[in-house]
This record gives structure tokens, C-alpha cells and sequence, in this order.
């Protein structure tokens, strides 16, 4: 389904589960919010060489599927996805810059997690068989 992707000395194929949660997990985010989460997304992962696979979630979070390189520092980039989509977003719709009383969208905190690939169980049962 994926391709491989290659550079000189490496080849590679990385993706990461990303989950913004609303501050005090507000349910304030509508279809209308999460279209424009989704540009915007998309946009600062160009920014970043990598590529957002699929986006949804629901009034209160949001879920990523970001195909990335191994340049890229998922901490930067989740730091620049929460900064540029909260200022973006709430400079959009009114009803989010009314929703918090400081210039927040976003929980402090978020989730990332590999994935992709084989399942960890395989790849463990596959080096643990390679002494011959």
C-alpha cells in the first residue's frame, strides 16, 4: 500500500498517530473546524517534508496519520502543528476565540505513536531468530 521511500544512504518508511485534545477537552470543534484543521495540517507538514495520510476526530480531539523522514523531529513538528493550527483556527472562527479566555486551542499535552510496519511481536520473534 505504502511505497519505500529512499534518500542516499537509507531507506525508510515512518508514520506516526498523532491526538490533539481541545483544552479541558471542550467538545467546541464541528465539521466546519475539523476541514479547516485539515488544511492547515496538511499545509505545515509540507512544511516539514512529510505528509499528512488521514485526518478526523470528534468535538473534543483530533487524530493524525503523519508519513514523515527521518530528518524530521516529531517534537518540532507536533510543536508547529499545535502552534500554527490553534493561531490559524482561532483567527478563523469566532466561536473558538471565544471558548477559552487566553489564545489556547489545545491541551498542553498530545499523543504520538509509531506505527506501521509489521507488529511488534513479529519483528521480536524475527530478531530473536536470527543467530542461526
Amino acid at each position: 500500500m505504502y511505497k519505500i521511500n529512499k534518500a542516499r544512504y537509507s531507506a525508510y518508511l515512518l508514520h506516526a498517530h498523532i491526538v490533539f485534545v481541545t483544552k479541558y477537552r471542550r467538545k467546541i470543534l464541528g465539521e466546519l473546524h475539523h476541514e479547516a484543521f485539515q488544511q492547515i495540517a496538511g499545509e505545515v507538514c509540507a512544511d516539514f517534508e512529510a505528509e499528512l495520510r488521514e485526518c478526523n476526530g470528534d468535538s473534543d480531539h483530533v487524530h493524525l496519520l503523519v508519513e514523515y523522514n527521518p530528518k524530521v523531529q516529531l517534537t518540532k513538528l507536533v510543536n508547529s502543528l499545535k502552534a500554527v493550527t490553534s493561531r490559524r483556527m482561532r483567527a478563523e472562527f469566532n466561536d473558538l476565540r471565544g471558548a477559552y479566555t487566553k489564545p489556547v486551542l489545545w491541551s498542553r499535552s498530545y499523543f504520538v505513536g509509531s506505527c506501521g510496519g509489521a507488529p511488534l511481536e513479529v519483528v521480536a520473534q524475527y530478531i530473536q531468530n536470527q543467530r542461526g
